[in-house]
């Protein structure tokens, strides 16, 4: 179960170290937007060496690598050099639509047969909400690989091309432009059947402000956040863990459904349960077992 990924400059071999004492889910070693451009080629290989030296090790987090774009040349260098060191996941930033994940899955599968690893066993994670256009594309996702895991969106790119002063208004909260490229990206996931996962919140000291979003991403339907920042972590794990509540309600809902496999509707302690209640009992029980 991944309920946090903090990202980790792939130049940094302090940053990794302290990242992988954080207790993230996942790390996301970044050789994209925290990484100088006259820096990334020694990025490659420190990231290289940590997955070597890691990926085959019991109870460690998720290794995810952040490569550059598309749009870019830099993606073949960054795959040539990681896709050695096995990592679960590739994030691609700036993805404009399901052509974007299907063009990285060829390339990820002519590496993973260089060096003998089984076709599809490195995942796919789109960052979907970075540039305009990938906002318009946010349907196309579905069928687009089999790799795809999971989709996450962020704002700092998209302010940016769109103009904008700021993306936050003076109480914390994001503007409307970046509540639409939110809540279509949770709806993208949702089409697509995988994971939603929750942009970083930047002001990292505030710790109350990152407890209040990351509820609101959970009740909307996030399972999970990414973060910048150790400190950040806690909170995340804390937030997207479901309860023993929870945890004993869809179990319940399940087993009731289980029992009368033809019902509607299934009463539990004077509760009415519908199918879409299943649908997500079924959900959080996955997440939790996996």
């Amino acid at each position: 179960m991944i309920r946090s990924y903090l990202f980790v400059p792939a130049d940094s071999e302090r940053k990794l170290a302290k990242g992988a004492e954080s207790g993230a889910d996942a790390l996301i070693l970044d050789l994209e937007d925290s990484v100088a451009a006259d820096r990334k080629a020694g990025a490659r290989q420190t990231a290289l060496a940590y997955l070597k030296q890691h990926a085959g090790a019991a109870n460690r987090p998720q290794l995810v690598v952040r490569v550059n774009a598309l749009d870019t040349g830099l993606t073949d260098a960054d795959l040539d050099a990681v896709v050695a060191g096995k990592p679960d996941a590739i994030l691609l930033p700036k993805a404009e639509g399901g052509a974007a994940v299907t063009h990285l899955d060829a390339k990820l599968a002519a590496r993973e047969a260089l060096h003998g690893l089984p076709d599809g066993s490195i995942k796919i994670l789109a960052l979907a909400t970075e540039t305009a256009a990938s906002l318009f594309l946010c349907t196309t996702y579905g069928g687009s690989s089999r790799r795809l895991s999971g989709i996450t969106w962020g704002a700092e790119d998209l302010s940016a091309e769109l103009g904008a002063e700021t993306n936050r208004d003076q109480a914390g909260r994001f503007t409307s432009p970046y509540w639409l490229a939110r809540n279509l990206s949770l709806a993208a996931a949702a089409s697509a059947r995988v994971e939603a996962i929750d942009t970083v919140y930047a002001d990292f000291r505030n710790m109350e402000g990152l407890r209040e979003e990351s509820l609101e991403a959970r009740r909307d339907g996030f399972t999970a956040k990414m973060a910048i920042h150790p400190a950040q972590v806690a909170i995340i794990n804390e937030v997207f863990m479901p309860s023993a509540d929870m945890i004993a309600t869809a179990r319940a809902v399940v087993a009731a459904f289980a029992a009368n496999p033809s019902a509607g509707v299934v009463a539990i302690d004077g509760v009415m349960y519908d199918r879409p209640h299943l649908t997500r009992a079924e959900r959080l029980l996955a997440r939790t077992t996996s």
